[in-house]
C-alpha cells in the first residue's frame, strides 16, 4: 500500500470531527486526525511505520512530537517525517514515524498530543487506543521443542562407591602379590662355595682319569689342565679373569709373590704353541706340563696359607 493510500486511511479512521473550544468566548477549531499502523502484527525488533494524518482549517500551523513516548514498548528509530497533502478547504498535513517494538504480545501505540495553532486560539489532539501485536523471532515450531529437564549437579551412579574401593583393594593386592614373587625370583639361590684348591685338585684328577695322552691326545690334554690352572688364578686374583691372553695374565699378576712368573710364564708359552699354532707335542712333554701345572697350583696353595704361630706349631 502506498503511503497516499496510507494517508486515506489515517482520515477515514477518524469518524467525527473533534471540536473542542478554546476557552470561554473563543473561537472553536474543528479538526479530523487519524492514526495507521503500517502492519497489524510484527516481529520483536523489526522496524515498522505508524502514519498519522491532521486535517485543520485554512491558516492553521499544526506542530506533531518529534518521537513516540521513550518510555513506551514501541520507541521511535527516527525522527518524524512531515509532509503537507493539497487540500482545497483547509490545511492537512501527514506525519511518519519509523518505531519498532521491543516486547512481544500487544502493545499500546504512545503517541504524544498533537498541537494545532490558529491565532491566537490553541487545540491539542490526542489519538489513544491504537496498538500492534509483536510476535517472536523465533522459528514457528520452536514452541513444540520441549527441554530436557536439568541434570544433577551429583548423579547417583548404579555401582556403589564401596564397589569400586574393592576393587581397587584386590588390584592393589594382587599387584603386592606380583611384586613379592618378582622380588623373590630375582633371588639368587647361595652356591655353595667350592675352594679354588680343592676345586683344581679334583679337576686334575678327573681329567687323568680320562686317559688322554694314552690315547695320543697331548694337545687336548695340555690345553685342558691348562685352563685349570688359568681357572684356579682367576679365582685367587680378582684382576686375572679367564677373558685375559697369556700376556696380560702375565702382567695382570707381575705383583703376586705366590705365583712364580718364570714357570707360569714357561707353562704358558708351551700352552699357547700347542694350542694356537698346532705345535706337535709328546706325550712326556704334555705329562710334564700337567705335572708343572698341578705343581704351581700346590705351590701358589701352601704360599698363600697364613704362616704358624709359635703356639700353633707346639700345638700340632
Amino acid at each position: 500500500m502506498s503511503e497516499a493510500g496510507m494517508m486515506c486511511r489515517a482520515v477515514c479512521a477518524v469518524g467525527a470531527a473533534l471540536l473542542v473550544g478554546a476557552g470561554a468566548g473563543a473561537q472553536q477549531i474543528p479538526v479530523e486526525a487519524g492514526l495507521v499502523i503500517e502492519r497489524d502484527t510484527v516481529r520483536v525488533g523489526d522496524p515498522f511505520r505508524v502514519f498519522v494524518s491532521v486535517r485543520a482549517p485554512r491558516g492553521a500551523t499544526i506542530e506533531f512530537p518529534t518521537a513516540l513516548d521513550s518510555s513506551a514498548t514501541v520507541q521511535s528509530i527516527d525522527p518524524r517525517t512531515v509532509f503537507r497533502q493539497p487540500d482545497s478547504t483547509g490545511v492537512r498535513q501527514s506525519a511518519v514515524y519509523r518505531v519498532a517494538a521491543w516486547r512481544m504480545g500487544r502493545q499500546q501505540i504512545r503517541m504524544p498530543d498533537i498541537l494545532v495553532r490558529v491565532g491566537n486560539a490553541n487545540r491539542t489532539v490526542s489519538l489513544s487506543g491504537y496498538a500492534v501485536f509483536v510476535s517472536s523471532v523465533l522459528p514457528v515450531d520452536s514452541a513444540e521443542r520441549v527441554p530436557k529437564p536439568e541434570r544433577a549437579l551429583f548423579e547417583h551412579s548404579m555401582i556403589p562407591w564401596w564397589v569400586w574401593g574393592l576393587l581397587a583393594a584386590i588390584l592393589a593386592l594382587l599387584f603386592g602379590l606380583w611384586w613379592w614373587w618378582r622380588r623373590r625370583q630375582m633371588v639368587q639361590p647361595d652356591v655353595a662355595h667350592i675352594d679354588p684348591y680343592v676345586r683344581a685338585q679334583r679337576d686334575f684328577k678327573r681329567i687323568d682319569r680320562l686317559g688322554l695322552v694314552e690315547a695320543g691326545e697331548q694337545s687336548r690334554y695340555v690345553a685342558l689342565v691348562v685352563d685349570i690352572l688359568r681357572e684356579y688364578i682367576a679365582d685367587r686374583f680378582t684382576n686375572a679373569p679367564l677373558a685375559l691372553t697369556s700376556t696380560e695374565l702375565l702382567s695382570a699378576t707381575r705383583d703376586a709373590r705366590t705365583l712364580p712368573r718364570d714357570r707360569l710364564t714357561r707353562i704358558l708359552n708351551d700352552a699357547d704353541l700347542v694350542k694356537f699354532a698346532r705345535r706337535a707335542v709328546s706325550a712326556d712333554r704334555a705329562r710334564d706340563l700337567g705335572r708343572e701345572s698341578l705343581a704351581l697350583v700346590e705351590h701358589e696353595h701352601e704360599a698363600s696359607l697364613p704362616v704358624p704361630t709359635e703356639d700353633q706349631e707346639q700345638a700340632a
